[in-house]
């Protein structure tokens, strides 16, 4: 029997997995920003933030502080880093997923002494 896979603890988290999925939506090198992001995921900013700095610090996603009409503007996007690490993740948990199932083969067979 192959032993369950490990998911990753980074993505694993609720916030951050939304924020993972929600990146990994936009073509490679589109970016959303953090107001736009925030808006998207119902996040407080605080929160948001947070998320954001986790995964900023796996390399998962990367961020371009730019000005907009002389207001300072965030955008983010998933690294190719964060995208392969997502793409695992996914893996690990339709791995886990059909690890569970159970045998319908077994579970059809009658048990020994039933009638």
């Amino acid at each position: 029997m192959n032993p369950l896979p490990e998911l990753n603890p980074v993505i694993h988290a609720q916030g951050r997995l939304r924020v993972m999925v929600t990146l990994q939506a936009l073509p490679p090198g589109d970016q959303l920003a953090f107001s736009r992001l925030r808006e998207i995921l119902a996040m407080t900013s605080g929160n948001l933030s947070v998320h954001i700095r986790k995964l900023e610090d796996a390399n998962y996603v990367e961020s371009v502080k730019t000005h907009e009409r002389r207001s300072p503007v965030t955008y983010f996007s998933l690294t190719s880093e964060g995208r392969r690490a997502l793409e695992e993740y996914v893996r690990s948990v339709q791995a886990l997923l059909s690890a569970s199932a159970p045998d319908t083969a077994a579970a059809d067979k009658p048990s020994e002494g039933a009638q």
